[in-house]
C-alpha cells in the first residue's frame, strides 16, 4: 500500500514516517508539508538520510497517490482533506481533535472555538481509542466496504474503507486507560476522579514556543491551563461512556478534575489518578482522616483490585498492567507504542491510586494511529509496533 501523511514534517508527522517506514505492509510513502513543500523530508529530518527519501508535496497529490491518508495538522483545519478522501473512498486517520467528538458540535465548538466545516462527515468517524472502540472501528469500516464505496488496494487483507478515525489525544489516552477497569468493573464509587498528569515538551508541537525554550523548561515542572485544558471534555465523555457499560449501569458517569504540567523531557505522559472506590475496606481501628502506614489488608486489597486490571486487559497487545513492586514510568516505554499501568491503593482504603504511562508521541500519537489503520485493514494490530521501548 501506499500511506499518505499530511503534515509530515511536525513532531507527529515525523513519527509517522519512522513508523510506516518499517511497516509490513506499507512499500511506499507520500508526504506533504506546507512549511516545506518541494524540500525533501530527508533535509528536515536528517536522521532519516540512508533509509527514508521523499519529496514533500501538496496535500492533494498526496490524497490522490494514497491507499490511506494520515493527516498529523492543527486543529481545525484538516475536514477539507478528509471530505476528499472520503470522496475517494480511502481511509483518513486524523490526530487532531476535529473528529474526537462525533456528533457533538456544540462542545467542539466551546473548547476549540470553530464549527464543523462538514458536520455530514461525522456519519463516518468514529473515536480511535482501539481499547474502547474497537468493535466499533471495525463495523464500521466493514459497512463502508459492503456499501461498495470502498477503493481498490490489491492487498490481501481487503479494501480500504473511507472510514474517518478522530485519533485521542495522549492526555486522555493515559488517562482514560488507566481509569476503564475501575468504571466498568464496579470499583469506582461516586465522585469525582482527579488526574494529573504530566507530559514532555514534544506535546506542543515543532513551532517554537516561550514556554518550551530550554532555559524556561529545563529543571522545573509546572501546571499550564489549570482547570482549562482542551483535553478535559474528551476524558469526561470517555469516562462517561465507560461508566455507561458497568455491570447493570451502576456506576455513575464521574466528575473530573484534570490538571496537565509540563516536565522537562521530550517524550511522555504521566497521568497519575485518584479514584474513589465504591467499597471502602477502611482497617480496622483507624478513624476517618488519620494517617496509617501501608497494612497488609491493604496490599491484599490493592493485590484484588490488580487482578481486575490484568484480566480485563488480557489479550490486549499494548497495555501492560505491572507486577506488585513495579510503578509505571515514562522511561519505560519510550519510543513504543505501550500503555504501561501501576496499580495502588491509599493506606486508609478509601481511594484508588492509578499511575499511567505513555510516549506521547507513540501511543499518543502516531503510533495509535498506526494500531487504527491496522484494525480498519484487518492487520495484524502490533504490525509495525513491535518496537521494544528503549530505556535510556
Amino acid at each position: 500500500m501506499i500511506a499518505g501523511i499530511i503534515g509530515a514534517t511536525g513532531y507527529a508527522g515525523a513519527e509517522l514516517v519512522r513508523i510506516l517506514s518499517g511497516h509490513p505492509h506499507i512499500d511506499t510513502l507520500s508526504l506533504a508539508s506546507v512549511s516545506y513543500e518541494g524540500d525533501r523530508i530527508e533535509k528536515v529530518y536528517p536522521n532519516f538520510l540512508g533509509r527514508i527519501s521523499a519529496v514533500l508535496e501538496k496535500p492533494e497529490a498526496v490524497i490522490a497517490a494514497s491507499d490511506v491518508v494520515f493527516a498529523a495538522l492543527p486543529n481545525g483545519v484538516g475536514e477539507p482533506y478528509a471530505k476528499a478522501a472520503v470522496e475517494k473512498g480511502i481511509p483518513f486517520i486524523d490526530l487532531s481533535a476535529d473528529f474526537r467528538f462525533d456528533d457533538d458540535e456544540a462542545a467542539y465548538t466551546a473548547w476549540y472555538g470553530k464549527p464543523y466545516v462538514h458536520p455530514e462527515l461525522r456519519k463516518l468517524s468514529v473515536y480511535g481509542l482501539p481499547e474502547l472502540n474497537r468493535k466499533r472501528i471495525q463495523e464500521l469500516a466493514a459497512l463502508a466496504s459492503v456499501a461498495g464505496v470502498a477503493a481498490q488496494a490489491g492487498n490481501s487483507a481487503g479494501k480500504p474503507a473511507p472510514v474517518i478515525i478522530g485519533n485521542p489525544g495522549c492526555y486522555p489516552t493515559a488517562t482514560s486507560l488507566g481509569a476503564f477497569p475501575a468504571l466498568v468493573r464496579g470499583i469506582a464509587g461516586p465522585g469525582t476522579i482527579i488526574a494529573d498528569a504530566a507530559s514532555g515538551v514534544t506535546g506542543g508541537g515543532r513551532e517554537p514556543q516561550p514556554s518550551f525554550h530550554f532555559p524556561e523548561c529545563s529543571d522545573s515542572v509546572a501546571p499550564y491551563k489549570v482547570g482549562a485544558h482542551r483535553h478535559t471534555p474528551e476524558i469526561s465523555r470517555n469516562l462517561a461512556f465507560m461508566a455507561a457499560q458497568s455491570d447493570g449501569g451502576k456506576v455513575s458517569a464521574p466528575g473530573l478534575i484534570f490538571t496537565p504540567h509540563l516536565a522537562p523531557m521530550n517524550r511522555g505522559i504521566l497521568s497519575t489518578i485518584y479514584i474513589p472506590l465504591a467499597e471502602s475496606r477502611r482497617p480496622g481501628g483507624i478513624s476517618p482522616g488519620v494517617p496509617r502506614p501501608p497494612s497488609k489488608e491493604i496490599a491484599a486489597r490493592t493485590d484484588e483490585i490488580r487482578r481486575v486490571y490484568t484480566d480485563f486487559y488480557k489479550g490486549e497487545p499494548f497495555v501492560r498492567v505491572l507486577p506488585a513492586g513495579v510503578i509505571a514510568a515514562t522511561n519505560r516505554v519510550r519510543q513504543s507504542n505501550f500503555c504501561d499501568i501501576s496499580v495502588h491503593l491509599e493506606t486508609l482504603g478509601t481511594t484508588l491510586i492509578i499511575v499511567s504511562a505513555i510516549d506521547n508521541m507513540v501511543k499518543g500519537a502516531a503510533g495509535q494511529a498506526v494500531q487504527n489503520m491496522n484494525i480498519i485493514f484487518g492487520y495484524d494490530e502490533t504490525a509495525g509496533l513491535n518496537t521494544v521501548p528503549a530505556l535510556f
